[in-house]
């Protein structure tokens, strides 16, 4: 007989398609850029559609970023969390100086995309970063292409710098009151009438908080609608541009890789160039203002007349931040306050904060000051003379460091709870305690409402362990003087709820009802209770404190403390014991149990 197979039908296997996108970048704003980075976008998205084993993720393309870091480049940002969400399989790139210029930012994100199974081809150098050699041949490209872009910014950098020497600016840049009509700036008349108020006022002897809260009130904004702040009303004060004049490279870039902005501070030449366009401000009244600013600046604080400013305005000092201490006022019990504390705690220093903490006491420092002044009345006039500066090296002490050299520590200790406690507020508070109880914001029920008949005070709430409580603690409430020598009993909540229920005719206790219904609790004593209700009729209750439960000792408990007699009951001890014993017989004769 023949022998007959089956042959099963297969079922080709088909081939997974790699998830293919590409990145293109350009870093210059100009029509041959623009053409160059839609060639890009265009040659790679044929590239891998015309490929039968790729699936098309994607071209991303950054226009007019550098390469330097990754901060702006969104695309590129948006690439790499598709990778992460698995879109991704390979990234083909143009170069590495279009990946990215900065050699710790390549070999960082190509080690992260590594790590994850995506491949990224660099076509002009041909590397494939799967490959053996592929990670070493980046580190050597890059920075190359590192170095190149720093090369770059240093020619552009002698470009800026020749246009500097020829009086040409770096670039159309934006400023408020003027415009750029071709190459020349023209004075916008609306803004230039707000510079023009901005000098007046400060000429005037308002501060730039004046000035920003003036404007908020009128409703003057910026260029872009947005609020005059501190910031940028310093700015057009400090603006020799507003004088007809241009002040060349007042920043610089320090490094071209971070692309750090610094301010020009004498580390590279500038460059005055005059009467380049039409002033809104006169040389000599700008000149006026910078004179100013730097008197104001030295005074500090005392120069600004919208803070709240006195004698002891910057001379309090922490020696541990380096800052001065701020002046403050409270009212609390219905008492102004007035303290200082180092400004570390308002400006949010970064830290532990201020190792000195607490606060100074206004009214006890000028008592110290005048004590050190040897005056009997504080004088400010003596003191600004006299007192360099105070610092606090610790909590409530001050160093006095007077004009002559002289160095003086004096305690200062801060009394202001204290001297809140006046005799009348002593009584109010207490009438109210009375009345309400002393813990408002915890209060229960009974808070306010069980009184001790023996010495008239208030109970108050106590938790301590208990072993007949399921929870293994209780609350009791005890006579406010109980520490004091009242000898009334506490007693249990758990207890007082279903003995006040059953007397008030609640099938459960309700706080509502208790409320609404007992105007207080007295209490007689350990046992004898009265619930005085608001209809003006009393009911007597008994009260049966829980009877004690001792918890019976575990057999580890009996063994320890048989170890402990044994190792304390030496014979020497046993002796002496005897000793005193027939000793005490001896004196009391017949009767030594009963006496005491």
């Amino acid at each position: 007989m023949p022998k007959i197979s089956k042959i099963e039908p297969t079922v080709p296997a088909i081939k997974q398609r790699k998830k293919v996108a590409a990145y293109a970048r350009v870093s210059m704003q100009s029509e041959r850029m623009m053409h160059s980075l839609s060639a890009q976008i265009s040659y790679y998205s044929k590239l891998i559609q015309k490929n039968p084993d790729w699936e098309y993720a994607g071209v991303y393309a950054d226009d007019f970023i550098s390469g330097t870091n990754t901060v702006k480049r969104d695309e590129f940002k948006r690439m790499l969390a598709d990778c992460e969400e698995g879109k991704i399989d390979i990234i083909l790139t143009k170069s590495i100086s279009r990946f990215a210029r900065n050699t710790v930012d390549l070999l960082e994100t190509v080690r992260h995309l590594k790590s994850m199974g995506i491949e990224v081809r660099f076509e002009k150098e041909n590397i494939n970063s799967m490959s053996g050699d592929g990670e070493l041949m980046l580190s050597i490209l890059a920075s190359f292409a590192q170095e190149e872009s720093r090369s770059i910014s240093e020619n552009i950098r002698w470009a800026t710098k020749k246009r500097f020497e020829k009086g040409i600016p770096n670039g159309k840049f934006r400023i408020f009151g003027y415009r750029w009509d071709d190459d020349q700036l023209v004075i916008e008349p609306e803004e230039a009438e707000i510079v023009k108020r901005i000098f007046k006022n400060f000429l005037d002897g308002k501060s730039r908080l004046e000035t920003e809260k003036e404007f908020a009130a009128e409703g003057i904004t910026t260029r872009d609608g947005c609020r005059w702040v501190d910031s940028n009303i310093k700015v057009v004060l400090t603006n020799i541009t507003y004088t007809g004049n241009l002040l060349l490279q007042k920043e610089y870039i320090e490094d071209p890789i971070t692309k750090r902005r610094k301010k020009n501070r004498g580390e590279l030449p500038q460059y005055f160039v005059e009467n380049t366009h039409e002033p809104i401000i006169d040389m000599e009244t700008f000149q006026y203002v910078q004179d100013e600013i730097a008197r104001r600046k030295e005074l500090g604080a005392l120069a600004n007349k919208s803070l709240n400013t006195c004698c002891f305005t910057g001379k309090i000092k922490c020696p541990h931040c380096g800052q001065s201490y701020m002046h403050n006022k409270r009212t609390k019990n219905g008492n102004m306050q007035e303290y200082w504390n180092c400004g570390s705690k308002k400006k949010k220093k970064v830290g532990d904060g201020c190792p000195v903490g607490g606060t100074i006491n206004h009214k006890n420092m000028v008592k110290v000051c005048a004590e050190v002044l040897g005056l009997q009345e504080f004088d400010e006039e003596i003191f600004l003379r006299e007192v360099d500066h105070i610092d606090v090296p610790r909590k409530y002490t001050l160093e006095f460091h007077m004009a002559d050299g002289r160095v003086i520590k004096k305690d200062c200790p801060n009394t202001g709870h204290k001297d809140c406690w006046t005799a009348e507020y002593r009584a109010k508070t207490s009438e109210k305690r009375k009345k309400h109880g002393t813990n408002p914001k915890g209060a229960s029920c009974f808070t306010g409402k069980i009184k001790c008949k023996t010495c008239g005070c208030n109970f108050r709430k106590a938790t301590q362990p208990s072993a007949t409580a399921q929870s293994g603690k209780a609350y009791y409430w005890r006579c406010a003087e109980h520490s004091n020598g009242c000898q009334t009993a506490g007693l249990r909540e758990d207890v007082l709820k279903p003995l006040f229920a059953d007397a008030l005719g609640m099938t459960a206790f309700d706080d509502a009802h208790f409320r609404k219904t007992v105007d207080y609790i007295s209490v007689l004593s350990a046992t004898d209770l009265e619930i005085f209700k608001k209809d003006g009729t009393v009911t007597a209750v008994v009260y049966e404190p829980p009877a004690r439960k001792c918890q019976p000792r575990t057999e580890e408990q009996k063994d320890h403390m048989r170890r402990l007699m044994k190792e304390r009951w030496t014979p020497e001890r046993r002796q002496k014991m005897s000793k005193n014993m027939k000793q005490l017989r001896k004196e009391r004769g017949e009767n030594w149990r009963i006496e005491k």
